[in-house]
């Protein structure tokens, strides 16, 4: 018997974008846009989820240069990664955006910027290392933590969910937060597959902190939602990727 997915508990304050809308979003604002290669756009049009990462940075006199990887796994489990080039032309101008297929087209219109080259490290100012940041913590709400670790145990359904020992532990939490990973489920084919990825992060009495990630999905012979819960990312990720490529 399935438990009815509880879906109140995510509704954001504002709604992401989904794949289409982050895709469109780019498209839009790039003045080379128009350059990039029609299959890799049509490659897209079936895209689940997506994520976006910084890749490197210099920030120096007025003048910027960021590169964004933007990273979409499509419905037969592959992924297709666009390359942003983000700088401004003069100090105090405005920003340009410009997108790319290839890393090497991004490093190549990366230097004819003027700018020192991109390295490994993002080149920041001495201040502003970003590894002198500390990582954001979560922003835990102590709301039945433990009666929801319990509901979310109990409606997943993959053989491999998290186990007795993992739901003792969690029958302590003093508070959670949940976050969703991707932007909202993308749609993809002509059966209309959804897919979502959740972090559940738990706060313990001695003050560590555990994390079960949940994948929602309509990758069912009937399409009824349904939900897997992981110990681990890459785990939820790859259960994604699994399912992507036989329902491709």
């Amino acid at each position: 018997m399935s438990v009815p997915y509880e879906t109140a508990a995510y509704e954001p304050a504002e709604s992401p974008e989904s794949p289409e809308e982050h895709l469109a979003r780019l498209l839009g604002r790039a003045l080379n846009s128009f350059e990039l290669p029609d299959e890799v756009i049509r490659r897209l049009d079936c895209a689940l989820a997506y994520d976006s990462s910084l890749h490197s940075a210099y920030h120096s006199a007025g003048l910027h240069r960021e590169t964004y990887r933007h990273t979409w796994l499509l419905a037969d489990g592959s992924a297709v990664t666009l390359w942003e080039l983000v700088h401004n032309p003069a100090p105090g101008a405005a920003s340009e955006h410009e997108l790319y297929a290839d890393e090497e087209e991004l490093h190549a219109a990366s230097e004819q910027l003027g700018l020192p080259p991109e390295t490994r490290d993002f080149e920041l100012p001495a201040l502003m290392r970003l590894w002198a940041v500390p990582e954001p913590r979560h922003v835990f709400a102590s709301d039945d933590s433990a009666d929801h670790a319990r509901r979310l145990l109990r409606r997943a359904e993959n053989p491999d969910r998290p186990g007795a020992e993992t739901a003792a532990l969690l029958a302590t939490a003093t508070a959670h937060e949940i976050t969703q990973a991707f932007g909202r489920p993308g749609r993809a084919g002509r059966v209309g597959l959804s897919y979502a990825l959740y972090e559940h992060a738990f706060l313990l009495p001695d003050g560590t902190e555990i994390s079960l990630w949940e994948v929602e999905h309509t990758a069912t012979p009937d399409g009824r939602h349904m939900c897997e819960v992981y110990m681990s990312e890459n785990a939820a990720r790859d259960a994604m990727e699994r399912r992507a490529a036989r329902q491709g």
